[in-house]
């Protein structure tokens, strides 16, 4: 799954789930090449939505590279993966591991990732401790960011983890507004898969469900590596609630799809952006997934005539279709070469701590608009956008555009 331009070489690490993509120019002096860590979920259930990450992350930095890099320095890569074949999807521990590797490697002037908030809440003390910022596409538990949690996810002090999406204290509770204004909701059952993602936005949703007058008649946490929810499932029923809202992602969630298509196929279903991408669509498949709502937490960019000449040059490079999270990707590619390009033309040295600072002051337009943070490293914009799957025979079970149908801007909170 490793992507390798004309320009780089591949060194495979032993044992570590870790690959790194090494691309220095040769003709560029050795102080003018910079590396960029990365760290997606390669391995297990979420591996086809890590792809168009990376495919994003690497559109864009080899575009850089083709143009000289960013002020002159080469862009290498360190393409380490948090993903184990026995978690069968991301493992915090694996994480950890990755974000030791790039903030021991000097070279490593920022990160990009990880793509989910478990492996990012090990991570992210990793990363303060050695001033290394990273710049998150995916990963929207608000607590990493929070000032309340900062003792823990920042113990050095300065924001390190930033963020080109918003977070799940606005993915959940829009999409219990959408729930209430446009689905006219009254009861729902809330289900997570165990994980940092999937319990904070199950949370702030039913939370907010609540707040809307929505009866949330249960909560059931799921074992990922469970093969049966018909436990749970059975229980909705007979509960007689309207509708399901599931927190997490792929792993559980393919599963959920099929066992509630078999058990509840009437039931409103909805879920977070793990419910969002390849894996759901693959995995599940039809008629198991129709009808599901998803959201992303970000503006729909794909369809937006302004943005095909983006999404041709990313199918003919990557030889797949993009994501709305691809291109949250690229954006945060074009954070770190902005940071890196005012660093230098300050005259400071182009290090993790000069390019900390300049991405923490960032204001630039990207192609889902400005990005900008706020001073714990979220994301000031905070779009929801909904979808719901129709089945598009005329179109690849795989294909994201055809297969999920945006529906519009969940209501903000």
């Amino acid at each position: 799954m490793t992507h390798i331009t004309r320009r780089s070489a591949l060194r495979v690490t032993a044992g570590s789930a870790a690959v790194a993509v090494l691309g220095a120019h040769r003709g560029l002096a050795a102080d003018k090449a910079v590396t960029v860590g990365i760290d997606l979920s390669l391995t297990g259930a979420d591996a086809e939505t890590a792809v168009r990450i990376r495919d994003g992350f690497m559109l864009a930095i080899d575009e850089a590279n083709a143009k000289g890099g960013a002020a002159g320095y080469h862009l290498n890569v360190l393409l380490l993966d948090d993903g184990t074949a026995t978690a069968g999807q991301y493992d915090p521990a694996q994480g950890a591991t990755n974000a030791r590797k790039m903030v021991a490697d000097p070279a490593v002037v920022a990160a990009l990732g990880p793509m989910s908030s478990t492996p990012g809440k090990a991570m992210a003390p990793i990363f303060s401790q050695g001033n290394l910022a990273t710049i998150t596409p995916t990963s929207t538990n608000p607590d990493i960011t929070d000032p309340k949690f900062a003792a823990q996810y920042r113990p050095a002090g300065k924001a390190i983890y930033f963020r080109t999406v918003t977070t799940d204290a606005y993915q959940g509770p829009n999409m219990a507004n959408y729930f209430a204004d446009t689905l006219k909701v009254k009861s729902v059952y809330g289900l997570d898969d165990s994980g940092a993602y999937g319990i904070g936005i199950a949370t702030a949703f039913e939370a907010q469900a609540k707040k809307r007058g929505i009866e949330v008649i249960g909560h059931d946490r799921l074992d990922p590596k469970a093969a049966d929810y018909s436990p749970a499932l059975t229980k909705i029923k007979s509960l007689g609630a309207q509708a399901i809202y599931y927190g997490g992602d792929a792993q559980a969630g393919v599963k959920l799809a099929k066992q509630a298509y078999d058990l509840v196929p009437t039931l409103i279903k909805a879920g977070g952006d793990g419910m969002y991408g390849p894996s759901i669509l693959q995995g599940a498949g039809f008629p198991a997934a129709e009808g599901w709502y998803a959201t992303v937490a970000c503006p729909h960019m794909m369809e937006d005539a302004a943005l095909q000449p983006w999404v041709k040059r990313f199918t003919a490079k990557s030889g797949r279709q993009p994501s709305d999270y691809s291109i949250t990707a690229y954006d945060a590619v074009q954070v770190v070469i902005d940071a890196i390009e005012r660093v230098a033309k300050s005259g400071k040295p182009v290090d993790r701590a000069n390019v900390r600072d300049a991405i923490a002051a960032t204001k630039l337009n990207t192609l889902q608009g400005e990005v900008s943070f706020d001073e714990n490293g979220d994301l000031r914009q905070r779009v929801i956008a909904v979808f719901q799957v129709k089945h598009d025979t005329a179109h690849p079970v795989d294909d994201l555009i055809h297969q999920y149908k945006y529906v519009g801007v969940a209501p903000q909170v």
